[in-house]
């Protein structure tokens, strides 16, 4: 073999590993170490991380380069979660007091400007695992405060989380309750969709209600492709799982037997029934592998099976930025 072919085959094989390496999916950021998921984009939109649990959105939007300005979590465990994992990441945002407790008790008029309202407001009243109150619940009449928020701050847009079943529930009353308040009270547009982690890489269902609008009813927006599995459950395990995609994270109901129709923790690995550890479980909702839980197992399953699939969050979030780019270009 002659020195130009040589040269030429190592340079072949530069090329197919570059290419191989830009076909790796977006998602893969979330997989990242924590430290390193700080883009290298000038962040030109802002938001706010409303019970931000322990920062999923804070991932997904920090990863399409957009920066927190305020975070509010009133739940002391999570509050010490997120602390851990995003004071490297977002240090202002701890230094100029911004990371908040309770909503209801703060002055929204003194909340910083920002561009895009997040937040996965509290889902139980509406689970399918739940007393499905609803409304009635006060923990409902928090959705009155995202309102209040966006009334007052008018941001550019707003990005909701929700379990599906708010969709169709006390006959599709309580959704068109939220719906009116958005479209009509507010003005702003309204586009929705339930969306499967499983459908942006994570090997999990969890399907979800998300809700998006914008203050500019003209900008045009459209809902993100769904994407193949990243990994399966054999990857999220280290070894032979008998489904690809697992069971939706919860946060109670632990421990049924394998056969049992309410398991959603135990899985067949390897030929061994083992239950997952939140090792797997933030594998599962798309967290970097060096996230922290600075508190007990039991708590940190119950964060996780609180809190929003990193992966389908942010495929949602580049459209959003994408579509503000465009329209305020």
């Amino acid at each position: 073999m002659t020195t130009k072919e040589r040269e030429a085959i190592i340079k072949m094989g530069v090329i197919t590993q570059k290419a191989r390496i830009s076909k790796l999916p977006a998602y893969n950021k979330t997989t990242q170490s924590a430290s390193s998921t700080k883009s290298k984009k000038v962040k030109k939109y802002t938001f706010i991380d409303l019970f931000a649990g322990i920062g999923g959105f804070h991932f997904a939007f920090h990863n399409v380069g957009a920066k927190c300005v305020l975070a509010s979590e009133w739940n002391e465990h999570a509050r010490k979660t997120y602390q851990t994992n995003f004071e490297k990441i977002s240090p202002d945002l701890f230094t100029s007091g911004n990371f908040i407790g309770d909503i209801t008790k703060i002055d929204k008029t003194a909340m910083p400007d920002f561009d895009i309202l997040t937040g996965g407001f509290p889902c139980q009243p509406f689970s399918q695992a739940g007393f499905k109150k609803g409304f009635s619940d006060t923990r409902g009449t928090l959705f009155y405060d995202i309102a209040e928020i966006i009334e007052i701050k008018k941001p550019k847009a707003f990005f909701l989380e929700n379990v599906r079943g708010l969709l169709n529930h006390d006959n599709g009353k309580t959704f068109e309750t939220i719906k009116k308040v958005l479209t009509e009270e507010l003005g702003y547009s309204l586009h929705f969709n339930i969306v499967k982690a499983s459908d942006h890489g994570l090997p999990q269902n969890r399907p979800r209600l998300f809700m998006i609008g914008f203050r500019d009813k003209e900008v045009n927006f459209s809902f993100p492709e769904k994407r193949a599995l990243a990994y399966t459950m054999s990857d999220v395990f280290g070894a032979p799982v008998t489904r690809d995609i697992g069971f939706t994270l919860r946060v109670g109901g632990k421990g049924s037997k394998i056969t049992d129709r309410r398991n959603w923790d135990s899985y067949m690995v390897d030929g061994k029934v083992k239950r997952i550890t939140p090792k797997e479980g933030k594998k599962m909702q798309g967290f970097p592998d060096d996230f922290i839980f600075p508190v007990s197992n039991s708590e940190a399953m119950k964060q996780l099976g609180n809190s929003v699939a990193i992966c389908a969050i942010q495929d949602y979030a580049k459209k959003i930025i994408e579509a503000l780019d465009k329209h305020y270009e």
